[in-house]
């Protein structure tokens, strides 16, 4: 460690890092506890010292002919720093020491390891990294084994891990042998906000979030369309780094629903002030990978900051937490029908309940716990 009052700390995130609300989170706490270098895509978020900008069309993972093949074979130490925004942030950092290095997901790992200064190193792993991309083929094939490997190799070495909820640490634990800590995904308490009224003539329902292929918003869409004019349905949807052509796919359906509208993206931050005037958050993922089954993202803490009741498909997590505290409803399966069928039988005062719940639990299901371990964590690497 450096003799500085205040340690100089790298946080790398192969993600849009201003729209990253798990990453924006994590720099808040990093700020208070040195001087943050972020290396990232995207311009320096506000709680970095300096940043570091990896160009957004170079992937994260070996996608080049050399790569793939080494994929192929399991030649995994020649190939872990192989990828072309790996190797870009390689570049960047050239010779910069660091006494702390935050590596977000497993796939910064390998970066991670070779920073200069013998950092110590925590990994924040968002969700199970063998199986982020499970349901297309070539993830499985060639990716998933890799991510394994990864895992595998350099989690047993760094100083402090951590993930989303306990069913996924459980699994890191019982695979790789390390000890999680968790940090959800759940934002800063709102005491300023309180449940809006219903209007007289509409349940009104929103959503949040990346609009990426897989996250099944069509069927929100059509549910909505469905279910006539007694409900509305509003999208708050952050495009895709590389989803240009869903993205206009997704924007013509928009435009054919009279009963949704499209919004620009919002700041994280500010998310909780303009989902506020709904009535109901609404998300129905498919289980196509173990992540989508254990989810807890960032939009069920946005919605229950929001004071919205919330109808999400089923998931072990997201299941738990809604019946526990009567938060709202679970749909039997993924469907715009089913999704229609369980908005019908809410009545207003079902969904008056909801939002009355998510303000009775805001400051339990807020941020104050995870951020009590980030700082925990900051503590003992800082003192080590």
């Amino acid at each position: 460690m450096n003799d500085s009052p205040r340690p100089r700390i790298l946080c790398i995130s192969f993600s849009d890092i201003r729209a990253d609300a798990r990453v924006l989170r994590q720099l808040d706490v990093l700020a208070r506890h040195g001087e943050v270098t972020t290396l990232s895509y995207g311009e320096r978020p506000d709680a970095a010292h300096d940043h570091l900008q990896i160009d957004s069309a170079l992937p994260s993972l070996p996608q080049t002919i050399p790569g793939v093949l080494k994929l192929g074979l399991r030649r995994y130490r020649s190939v872990a720093l192989d990828a072309p925004a790996v190797r870009a942030g390689k570049e960047l950092l050239a010779d910069r020491e660091f006494d702390i290095v935050v590596a977000n997901e497993a796939r910064a790992l390998p970066l991670a390891s070779v920073v200069a200064g013998a950092p110590r190193i925590w990994c924040d792993l968002h969700e199970w990294a063998p199986a982020e991309r499970s349901h297309v083929l070539s993830w499985r094939l060639l990716v998933a084994p890799f991510m394994d490997w990864v895992c595998r190799t350099y989690l047993p070495r760094i100083d402090a891990s951590t993930t989303v909820n306990q069913s996924i640490a459980t699994m890191y634990e019982e695979r790789f042998g390390v000890r999680m800590g968790i940090v959800r995904n759940a934002i800063a308490y709102r005491p300023d906000l309180s449940p809006s009224p219903l209007a007289d003539d509409r349940i009104r329902l929103v959503h949040s979030g990346g609009a990426v292929p897989g996250r099944n918003i069509e069927a929100i869409i059509d549910a909505v369309d469905l279910l006539g004019d007694a409900y509305s349905l509003d999208l708050f949807l952050i495009p895709s780094r590389q989803g240009d052509k869903y993205w206009q796919r997704l924007v013509d359906r928009i435009q054919a629903s009279p009963r949704t509208t499209l919004h620009p993206p919002v700041a994280p931050d500010d998310l909780p002030d303009a989902l506020n005037t709904y009535d109901l958050g609404v998300f129905i993922l498919p289980p196509h990978t173990p992540n989508h089954r254990l989810m807890l993202p960032n939009k069920f803490f946005d919605f229950v900051q929001a004071r919205l009741g919330i109808v999400f498909g089923p998931s072990v997590e997201t299941d738990r937490l809604i019946r526990r505290h009567d938060l709202g409803a679970i749909t039997a399966d993924y469907s715009a029908a089913d999704l229609a069928r369980t908005l019908r039988g809410l009545s207003p005062d079902d969904v008056r309940r909801f939002k009355q719940n998510a303000d009775d639990v805001a400051e339990l299901l807020s941020s104050e716990a995870d951020v009590a371990v980030q700082e925990g964590i900051l503590t003992r690497l800082a003192t080590a």
